[in-house]
Order: structure tokens, then C-alpha cells, then sequence
């Protein structure tokens, strides 16, 4: 069991016949009032979210997920296509499944998937990624002191943050959990 006050982001939990996982969570302890936690949870079935609000007594059974690496193989426009390193088995995914890894990984890199009962229906990047930046406006010269940042497209496509001394072609590494800039590699 699993109380609600335990609740982080990633955590499953069987609730009403259903699995839910931990997308936000926030506890609030009011002035007036009982404390409570809000959170925005999402069915790892039906891929459907909602907000709600749970006493921090409340306690739900763990959802028990098993986890597998997978090699990212490659998008044929609708399905992500990953294989099984140990088995050779191939898995596809929709978009929805993979939305917040796919913008950090690459074909032939390496994930977590997540499964419940058989079932797959999370990819997860790895923590950090080293990815190559492929545009980026120029840093004026003067102006770092600020600690001024600006956008950088890496090659997987995603965003990020950079500091103004990034140019095009510079290797960053990115915490894909927070999708901030960690360091120039």
C-alpha cells in the first residue's frame, strides 16, 4: 500500500479498478483546514489525465510495473518502434506513449520501458543525454553577465535553454527529467 502523502512523480497506484501514475503532485497545508495533496494523474490504460485531490492519509494499492531496456529502432510516421535487447522482440508505440522521451532519444539508443501485466506503456530517456545542437541565434558579446540564456534545437528536434555561448554544433548534455541545460561536453 501506498499512501497518498508518499505520492512523487512516476509513482503507479491501482485506484476504482483502474492504474494511475503520478504525473505532478503538490501538497498544500492550508491556514484553515485539513492539509491535502493535489495532483495530475494519468491512466496508464486509457493514456486519459485528470486533477484531483487526495487526503495524505489516504493509502491505494501499488500498481507493480516491471521495467525492461529497449533499443529505440526506428518511426515509421504513426508507430515507435523498440526492440527487446534480450529477445529480439519488437514493441510499437504510439505517439502518446512516447511523447516526453521521444524528443531526447535516437535511433538505436537505449530506454526503459515501463509494462504492467504484459502490457508496455511507458518509454522513459535515459537521465542525462549528450545531443548535438543544430541551430541556435548567435550570443552577443557582453552580454553573459546576466546569466542570459536562449533557445537551442538539438538533433532529436527538442528545445532547450542554453546558455548565450552555445553555437551550432556544440555537444550539451541535458537532464531529460527537467529538460534543462547540465554542461558542454
Amino acid at each position: 500500500m501506498i499512501s497518498a502523502n508518499d505520492f512523487k512523480k512516476g509513482v503507479t497506484f491501482e485506484m476504482d479498478g483502474d492504474i494511475y501514475q503520478v504525473v505532478d503532485f503538490q501538497h498544500v497545508k492550508p491556514g484553515k483546514g485539513a492539509a491535502f495533496v493535489r495532483t495530475k494523474i494519468k491512466n496508464i490504460i486509457t493514456g486519459g489525465q485528470k486533477e484531483t485531490t487526495f487526503n495524505p492519509s489516504d493509502k491505494f494499492p501499488k500498481a507493480h510495473i516491471e521495467t525492461k531496456e529497449m533499443q529505440y529502432l526506428y518511426n515509421d510516421g504513426e508507430l515507435y518502434y523498440f526492440m527487446d535487447t534480450e529477445t529480439f522482440e519488437q514493441v510499437p508505440f504510439n505517439y502518446d506513449q512516447v511523447e516526453s522521451a521521444i524528443k531526447y532519444i535516437k535511433e538505436n539508443d537505449t530506454t526503459l520501458v515501463r509494462f504492467y501485466k504484459g502490457n508496455a506503456f511507458d518509454v522513459q530517456a535515459p537521465n542525462f543525454v549528450e545531443l548535438l545542437v543544430t541551430h541556435t541565434e548567435p550570443g552577443v558579446k557582453g552580454d553573459t553577465a546576466t546569466g542570459a540564456t536562449k533557445p537551442a534545437t538539438v538533433e532529436t528536434g527538442a528545445t532547450v535553454l542554453v546558455p548565450l555561448f552555445i553555437n551550432i554544433g556544440d555537444k550539451i548534455k541535458i537532464d531529460t527529467r527537467t529538460d534543462e541545460y547540465l554542461s558542454r561536453v
